[in-house]
């Protein structure tokens, strides 16, 4: 209820408040279609069919923007209320420079971290990213890093919040790639024996080469150092280090494409990583078919296999459909 009140009063306040700014909205739809045959125990086996509809309305003055808005994930066989509905509510500063954002604001267009670090199934359960974002730019790269306040303590909930860098360098065709997260899984306030903090630490480093942009053909070839650091304290003799080598190659002609990864050399743990990376090898290999090409309308189906240790094979089929419609009304002078 005391969501609702709130939007009731930002949108009784917006036509007094755009007659001196300017107004806009976004309006989104996402059909989700994910199905996971996961036989060889190292991830979850599920099915995931559903829809979300999301909106944003907000001002804007010069450089600064202020957007509010709800998004909701309906899972098809649940109740409509079996996800809460998420609140959207940020202040957002942009230039031809710099960007920042302060608040609850959406993740995808965002950031966009590797699988190992951030798998996919967080832009299904958790959309939006609760913190602070900057992202600074210059001719020949960027570098962009961001809080998320993932969960408040309580008597019986757990304090958890990430944070994270990432960033390229590139000349010409040649680029070089960071990633770097951090993940502190702190105890609820009443303790629980056998309870531990926990810290997760990891990092990435790819250098590579791409296409030129005007190309026909699109695709860039990379390969780094991958790194992981955990720990549960009073648990493990410090922290658990691991390395491995970490090469992806990706290619798109017309409406296909391909993509595929490979990680070698050690287990890695992350907090929300995609957890085929606990194998110490382990390659994935995507057959992507691009269906929908429409500047408001994108459609994308995946054909994924996972084969890990040289042993097992999984496969896993997507489906995403994103509609986007918006619209920016500026007052007459």
């Amino acid at each position: 209820m005391r969501t609702v009140k709130l939007l009731i009063v930002i949108f009784s306040l917006f036509p007094i408040l755009s007659e001196a700014q300017n107004f806009d909205y976004l309006i989104n739809f996402e059909g989700i279609g994910d199905n996971r045959e996961f036989f060889s125990g190292q991830a979850m086996s599920q099915t995931i069919l559903g829809s979300r509809g999301a909106f944003e309305i907000g001002l804007e003055i010069d450089n600064h923007k202020i957007r509010t808005g709800l998004n909701h994930l309906l899972e098809f066989g649940s109740d409509i209320d079996y996800h809460k509905p998420k609140l959207t509510l940020y202040y957002q500063y942009s230039d031809k420079i710099k960007q920042f954002k302060f608040g609850a604001f959406p993740r995808r267009n965002t950031i966009n971290f590797p699988l190992v670090m951030l798998t996919d199934t967080l832009l299904y359960y958790r959309p939006n990213i609760e913190g602070l974002y900057g992202r600074i730019a210059w001719p020949w790269g960027h570098q962009a890093g961001f809080v998320d306040w993932v969960s408040r303590q309580t008597d019986i909930k757990r304090e958890n919040f990430m944070a994270g860098f990432s960033g390229e360098i590139f000349r010409n065709n040649l680029f070089l790639q960071n990633y770097l997260l951090l993940f502190h899984d702190a105890g609820a306030a009443v303790h629980i024996p056998g309870d531990q903090i926990k810290d997760y630490f990891g990092y990435l480093l790819q250098a590579g080469i791409r296409t030129s942009y005007n190309s026909r053909f699109t695709g860039s070839l990379k390969a780094g150092v991958l790194g992981s650091m955990f720990r549960e304290r009073a648990v493990t003799d410090g922290f658990i280090n691991q390395n491995s080598l970490y090469a992806e190659a990706e290619g798109k002609l017309k409406n296909y494409g391909i993509k595929t990864t490979l990680h070698t050399g050690g287990s890695h743990r992350f907090a929300y990583g995609d957890r085929f990376y606990r194998a110490k090898n382990y390659w994935r290999t995507d057959l992507i078919w691009y269906f929908i090409n429409h500047p408001r309308v994108r459609g994308r189906f995946n054909l994924s296999f996972h084969y890990l240790d040289w042993n097992d094979l999984d496969q896993q089929q997507q489906m995403s459909v994103i509609y986007l419609f918006g619209k920016e009304m500026r007052k007459k002078p």
